[in-house]
């Protein structure tokens, strides 16, 4: 089973930005893990980041024609995109939010709100990068649908 994950604006910097809140793991060493992940899962993983809304809603869109699970961290997204509700809405297979900190816990008020969590199946949240593996976990024992 094929399964995208999406990660959203930032993290393609991850390791250097923020890594008292994000960890020292980068977006390439952490594309390769949800790979290895996914391959002793039997799951084919695609992993993409894009600090452009209209690039991850586009993949969102294909993944919703094919009935491809996702998941999705949209970082900035996740708080005030009706676009990506509106995109999350569509999809038919599992979609699991992963966040790697906790945004709830986090001073910013905005943070709170979350566009993506109406439409998931599951939210993993302050796991650091195991939630991707949770999420990846947590597909693979769904199947498709």
């Amino acid at each position: 089973m094929k399964v995208l994950v999406l990660n959203g604006p930032n993290l393609g910097r991850l390791g250097r930005r923020q890594p008292e809140i994000y960890g020292h793991t980068t977006h390439d060493e952490l594309a390769a893990l949800c790979v290895e992940w996914g391959s002793g899962l039997g799951l084919e993983v695609e992993v993409r980041q894009t600090n452009h809304e209209g690039e991850l809603l586009d993949r969102l869109n294909r993944a919703a024609d094919e009935e491809t699970p996702v998941v999705l961290n949209a970082a900035a997204w996740t708080h005030y995109s009706l676009a990506l509700y509106d995109a999350c809405a569509q999809l038919t297979a599992p979609l699991v939010e992963v966040h790697i900190s906790e945004p709830k816990q986090r001073p910013e008020q905005f943070r709170h709100t979350s566009y993506v969590e109406p439409h998931a199946a599951a939210t993993i949240s302050g796991q650091g990068i195991d939630g991707y593996r949770q999420a990846l976990e947590f597909i693979a024992a769904r199947g498709a649908h």
